[in-house]
């Protein structure tokens, strides 16, 4: 079992039928951060903002990259504080640290501290991406895993259980790969990061499990190594 890993959620994860926030997706998450508190797992979270918007995809209606990624980083933030209040609802405590200070609503990113937080078990969720444009909430993953000495990266899927020689949603024959190396990925155009977040996680020894969230009770299985996942290490 895991002693201290990283939770990479989309934005996508939250929502459900036309709806920004699903609640009942963000209480079953928040009864299976319990379970995995329970274990005595300290637990951080990266969130996506994509429910709201893609910083790419503002660029086809003429807005300016680098705006369209503020745009995107500011609404993982809004994510974060949405997981935060569920979260302590549910008895959790909680800390929102973001990488663009925004102090009324959230602490400023420092390493130290949210490391200290994970010791104090509390959950840590990291909103605002790396803080700059052109990375990926998948590249502030790696980063943020690294630079918490995290165990390993669980990134949840929405209804797949590990990476794919092809979307098994369109070709009936793709094949689900237990294990990838780094260089796996890359060499295969596999679409599981992008490629800064896969160079970095490669660079830094970084394990990372692909696994299906849509699973009552993943989770708690993904931090015990239990999962039906792929591992990329």
């Amino acid at each position: 079992m895991y002693k201290r890993v990283l939770l990479k959620l989309s934005g996508e994860a939250l929502s459900g039928d036309g709806k920004t926030f699903d609640p009942q997706v963000l209480d079953t998450l928040a009864e299976d951060i319990h379970q995995v508190l329970d274990l005595g797992v300290e637990l951080a979270i990266v969130v996506g903002g994509g429910n709201f918007i893609r910083g790419k995809t503002l660029t086809e209606i003429g807005i300016e990259r680098v705006q369209g990624d503020y745009m995107g980083m500011l609404a993982t933030i809004i994510n974060a504080l949405a997981l935060q209040s569920t979260f302590e609802r549910h008895g959790i405590q909680t800390r929102v640290q973001t990488s663009i200070d925004i102090t009324k609503v959230a602490e400023p990113f420092i390493v130290r501290r949210a490391i200290r937080h994970l010791e104090k078990g509390r959950v840590v969720i990291f909103g605002g991406g790396t803080g700059s444009p052109y990375f990926s909430t998948d590249t502030t993953a790696a980063l943020r895993a690294s630079e918490i000495k995290a165990d390993v990266i669980l990134m949840a899927k929405n209804g797949v259980d590990g990476v794919y020689s092809a979307d098994p949603k369109k070709d009936p024959n793709a094949v689900r790969y237990d294990s990838l190396s780094y260089m796996d990925v890359l060499n295969k155009g596999l679409q599981v990061l992008d490629s800064t977040a896969t160079s970095m996680c490669m660079d830094n020894h970084m394990e990372l499990q692909v696994f299906n969230m849509n699973e009552p009770g993943n989770i708690v299985k993904a931090v015990q190594g239990t999962a039906v996942c792929t591992i990329i290490k």
